[in-house]
């Protein structure tokens, strides 16, 4: 079958691979029909992780069952399903209380798996033609009747639409309060939308790329250009100097200053100013444990010069972590069907499966109108 592999730094193919297959009774197989390009990919393409030569993308998949193992019970050949990018067995401590992302069982050693992502097991990913599911009833999301209608809307349930809405569980988002988001890539437009859709009275979005500001501005949100003006000083002027309840870092170790300069330290930062004394921070921003690609010397151990003290003073409270999409994505799978919510509205392309090298170099280079890239390896 056809498959996006990584061949080292800014190379990636489309080639042939070994048909994905049942390997173990209860795994299924699904012919891929979506499958999204993620901003975390280009940690990996850009030769900032330890992802593995010859490996296959994708962790943010949606497709149809072609096949089943014999230990399958509820998902059945044909059913339209949505994966989880993390892999849980279903079973385990962590998964069992709901964190799905911390799996004890796929990736032993480590806590939590994944498709096609460095240090989260060796599972191959979905930018290609099929997909192995391990412990497929537990894995796979079931779609309603519109599953085909709706496929650019329930693509994103794999990943960014139920990890913006982390970030908003994660911070403590309430209804009638103000939050700040920090990054208005494909994450913090999702934690944009789900924080209106739980009854924000202001939402601010912070970058410095024309396309995802306006894109922000289109969902209700309102948008701060880092560019034009101190993004803390201006979140400080909007709210009468106290801070937004509320804080979402969207971004990541590769942050920027305003000047563009990679300072992991900036958004952090920022945020405990321009967040309230007792106020709630929350953290999806993928932060690593080692960076031997950074220019900082605290970068390249993972580490960060973080305001501590200020943090402390403002009683402010932190939560991190990737999301477990399990413990959302149903409910969000129903915002959608009913109209409530419509991810898709962030997508700018649509590209066949062979198309993909060419789309990474654009994603990767933040080209103007590149905002998410779906691929479509039956196109």
């Amino acid at each position: 079958m056809k498959a996006v592999i990584y061949n080292g730094p800014r190379q990636v193919s489309v080639s042939n691979v070994p048909d994905a297959r049942i390997e173990k009774p209860t795994d299924a197989v699904v012919r891929m029909t979506t499958t999204n390009i993620c901003g975390s990919d280009l940690h990996m393409y850009e030769g900032r992780t330890n992802f593995e030569i010859g490996r296959v993308f994708g962790h943010e998949n949606l497709g149809q069952v072609i096949e089943v193992g014999a230990a399958v019970d509820r998902i059945k050949k044909g059913d339209w399903v949505c994966l989880p990018f993390n892999i849980g067995c279903g079973f385990c401590e962590n998964c069992e209380r709901g964190l799905t992302g911390y799996c004890l069982t796929c990736n032993p050693g480590t806590a939590g798996a994944a498709y096609g992502f460095a240090g989260m097991g060796p599972f191959q990913g979905g930018q290609a033609e099929a997909l192995r599911v391990p412990y497929a009833d537990f894995n796979c999301l079931s779609l309603p009747k519109d599953a085909q209608e709706k496929e650019d809307d329930y693509v994103m349930l794999s990943d960014i639409f139920p990890t913006g809405w982390h970030a908003t569980e994660l911070a403590g988002v309430l209804p009638g309060e103000t939050v700040a988001i920090y990054g208005a890539g494909p994450v913090g437009l999702m934690a944009a939308h789900s924080a209106i859709i739980k009854g924000a009275s202001r939402v601010f979005v912070v970058d410095m790329h024309d396309d995802r500001l306006k894109l922000a501005e289109s969902l209700g949100a309102i948008p701060v250009d880092m560019r034009r003006c101190d993004p803390v000083e201006e979140l400080l002027g909007q709210t009468d100097g106290l801070g937004t309840d509320r804080g979402c870092e969207c971004v990541g170790y590769q942050c920027c200053d305003r000047h563009g300069r990679e300072t992991n330290s900036f958004t952090m930062n920022s945020l405990v100013k321009s967040t309230k004394a007792t106020g709630g921070i929350g953290v999806i921003g993928v932060f690593i444990p080692e960076d031997p690609g950074a220019s900082d010397t605290l970068a390249k151990e993972g580490k960060m010069a973080f305001d501590f003290g200020a943090f402390w003073f403002k009683g402010q409270h932190i939560r991190t972590g990737q999301a477990n999409v399990k413990a959302y994505n149903r409910r969000l799978r129903n915002l959608i069907h009913v109209g409530k919510a419509k991810p898709s509205c962030i997508i700018s392309h649509r590209l066949g499966l062979d198309e993909a090298p060419d789309a990474y170099k654009h994603f990767d280079a933040r080209d103007k109108g590149w905002t998410k890239v779906v691929l479509k390896p039956g196109a």
